[in-house]
């Protein structure tokens, strides 16, 4: 019963093959291999349209990488106060554009409003050279209190976005659970909702380590190549990534192993909301579900067995009983079934 991490899970069984299959002979570096030339067509196939790309290792490195291409160093990126990138990022994001501000947004339920936004602008207008000029929106998806922007509510954000001249980047750590949860279409809840970088993530969601910046906007694209290298995220064996992707987006295997986390995030919901004493912080809308337990229903769950984390970020109350159970791709029926049992007879 661990629903400590979707980073926990195994690598799901066919991209395992894919790397045993990619390990025959010998190919060329640099992305010059068949494989990676296989995922250019296949992300155009997905995302409705050529895209720019580059393969990276980890989510850190994409988020670094998208925000070095759209602010310079004396420019500030509007973000939730609680985003990843703020948070948990170790200074990535700063590290990688020389310097950039993270400006962190109060919004409800992990989501940032165009009213939230607003209202921090006139609260601190520009005032050039004292104060840094806004340069980018970026938006989590889904958010770190699992919910889900749907195309609509993005595309307001991004339109308020292309009103204050700011680029947009998306950090999908957990696209695919979110794609799954609105049933919208990945182009739709990208480039056609006004998103000009996407970080698009597969290591949550079945992948051994293996990420992709996505850029749309060609201006843009035009600096990823070098920043890549000098960042040192440029794969001399990139086939080994390539191979990753390719299998995970053929067929629709993303979205079914996020389709499998959703619904075992959303039958622990279901079955935790109906206790006495337990309430939920956020709708679970992919794949995290946080929940206040009372302190002696955490003991017991983890008594036996079980694995999760309690939960403390900006803008929500000092809280002991909040917790976050994460489901992934190869989360047991049984576990979740095994942990609302547990938590029935303790309450």
């Amino acid at each position: 019963m661990n629903f400590a991490s979707d980073n926990t899970a195994p690598i799901a069984p066919e991209i395992l093959a894919a790397l045993g299959a990619a390990n025959e002979g010998s190919a060329p570096a640099y992305g010059g291999d068949e494989l990676t030339a296989r995922l250019t067509s296949q992300l155009e196939a997905v995302f409705e349209r050529p895209c720019h790309f580059a393969l990276v290792a980890t989510g850190s490195a994409a988020n670094g990488l998208a925000l070095s291409l759209a602010s310079p160093p004396y420019g500030q990126v509007l973000c939730h106060e609680a985003s990843h990138i703020t948070l948990e990022e170790g200074g990535a994001p700063e590290f990688y554009t020389g310097g950039a501000k993270l400006a962190g947004i109060p919004g409800t339920q992990g989501k940032l409003t165009v009213d939230g936004l607003q209202a921090a602008i006139d609260a601190h207008p520009p005032l050039p050279p004292h104060v840094m000029p806004r340069t980018v929106l970026s938006l989590t998806q889904a958010t770190e209190l699992g919910t889900v922007y749907t195309p609509e509510e993005l595309s307001t954000l991004t339109a308020w976005a292309r009103s204050q001249a700011l680029k947009v980047h998306m950090d999908g750590a957990r696209f695919a659970n979110a794609v799954v949860s609105t049933g919208a279409s990945a182009a739709e809840l990208s480039w056609k909702a006004g998103i000009d970088l996407l970080s698009f993530g597969a290591t949550k969601n079945g992948a051994l380590a293996a990420e992709l910046l996505l850029v749309f906007d060609d201006a843009l694209a035009e600096g990823l190549a070098p920043r890549q290298k000098r960042a040192g995220h440029l794969w001399s064996k990139q086939r080994f990534l390539a191979a990753q992707l390719l299998t995970y987006l053929e067929d629709d295997l993303w979205l079914r192993l996020a389709a499998h986390a959703n619904t075992q995030a959303r039958r622990l919901s279901e079955g935790l909301a109906d206790l006495p004493g337990v309430t939920l912080e956020a709708p679970t809308e992919a794949n995290e579900v946080f929940v206040h337990l009372p302190a002696p229903l955490q003991e017991a769950l983890r008594g036996a067995g079980a694995t999760f984390y309690p939960w403390h970020a900006p803008g929500l109350a000092p809280s002991e009983t909040r917790v976050r159970l994460v489901t992934h791709h190869a989360t047991a029926p049984e576990d979740v079934e095994a942990f609302l049992a547990i938590a029935q007879k303790s309450v």
